[in-house]
């Protein structure tokens, strides 16, 4: 494409600027995208909903401000994967690029949002452990139901405010300013504050992830050197300890998942990119997904409460299917005794 040998053609606001952003060259290439966005994408949201309904079925879990933030994580990765499956896959296998900047830029504001939403909630999440370990005896007073939501709101709206700077006027159409090598009509001052807004996020949930593990192992070690007996808050505390591991392992995912796509972000403010990176960052996104569908596995393996919701669930789901493949014999068995009689 003639359009794209140049960075400053490159960069320009026209319609087929956008090809330019296409990376996917054979219908292999396109395939195996579009397999993998629907694998990830379908049972990302079919898991998050069972999250959702798991937390908001038992009263004892939807009051908790831990599965709030939970709750938050599994509503972002549901949007995300909507969002991010329809656009990509619209716009990567399909090839549609007809669509006005102002579309284009929603879209993108859209999955921004989900995706900073989600990444917020496990911050939240670290958070809500980081004081019920630190300050164990203030935790109730000071995470209480309300301030949670009232967390959650904020988080949100900052998320969604940020993601939509772009359609607000912060591209580079409007300010004629370098455009971004990965995304069409994205600023790169915006990219690059964008990258520094989540590496803060990551910064911050790393160092409150790392004290929590510190104190658990502070406690464990004062536990067998005293050999203190256990009891309620003992109990509490490891019920804790468990749930930060948890959220551990719910980051380490997220790192090895999103590191591709930040690392390619980074190096594309700084150099150009050939077609065959900008094949790497399209098949590296799909890795996001991937995080999102991790993430209700994780729950269902570590959380004992939610575990437990989801076997009264199958046993349950169990109990109705077996009535009715019951009930068709019983009712056989009643016609065949009146044709008896």
């Amino acid at each position: 494409m003639d359009i794209c040998k140049t960075h400053e053609n490159a960069s320009k606001c026209s319609a087929n600027a956008m090809e330019c952003f296409m990376a996917l060259s054979t219908q292999a290439q396109k395939i195996s995208i579009a397999t993998l966005c629907g694998l990830f994408g379908t049972l990302c949201i079919f898991e998050n909903a069972l999250v959702l309904y798991l937390i908001f079925s038992s009263p004892g879990t939807r009051r908790k401000p831990s599965y709030i933030f939970i709750s938050s994580l599994a509503l972002a990765d549901i949007l995300a994967s909507i969002i991010f499956v329809c656009s990509f896959v619209n716009f990567h296998v399909f090839n549609e690029a007809g669509f006005s900047k102002e579309t284009y830029l929603l879209q993108l504001g859209g999955v921004n949002t989900s995706f900073s939403a989600s990444l917020s909630s496990l911050l939240l999440t670290a958070l809500d452990r980081y004081i019920s370990i630190s300050r164990p005896s203030e935790y109730k007073l000071l995470m209480t139901q309300k301030r949670a939501w009232i967390a959650l709101g904020v988080l949100w709206v900052t998320c969604a405010t940020i993601a939509s700077l772009p359609l607000l006027g912060w591209n580079c159409c409007t300010l004629n300013s370098t455009c971004s090598e990965l995304f069409p009509f994205v600023d790169n001052n915006y990219l690059s504050s964008w990258i520094c807004f989540i590496m803060v996020l990551l910064g911050c949930i790393i160092y409150a992830y790392t004290h929590v593990l510190w104190r658990a192992h502070q406690h464990v070690a004062y536990m067998e050197k005293h050999q203190v007996q256990v009891g309620k808050q003992n109990t509490r505390m490891r019920m804790d300890v468990m749930l930060a591991k948890t959220l551990v392992m719910v980051l380490t995912v997220l790192m090895l998942c999103w590191s591709p796509v930040l690392v390619l972000m980074v190096y594309s403010i700084f150099a150009r990119l050939s077609n065959h990176l900008r094949k790497v960052f399209a098949f590296c996104s799909t890795l996001c997904l991937l995080n999102s569908m991790v993430n209700p596995i994780i729950y269902a393996l570590r959380s004992k409460e939610l575990y437990s919701s989801l076997r009264m669930v199958f046993s349950r789901f169990r109990r109705q299917l077996k009535a009715s493949e019951e009930s068709p014999e019983a009712e056989s068995t009643h016609k065949s005794s009146m044709i008896e009689t």
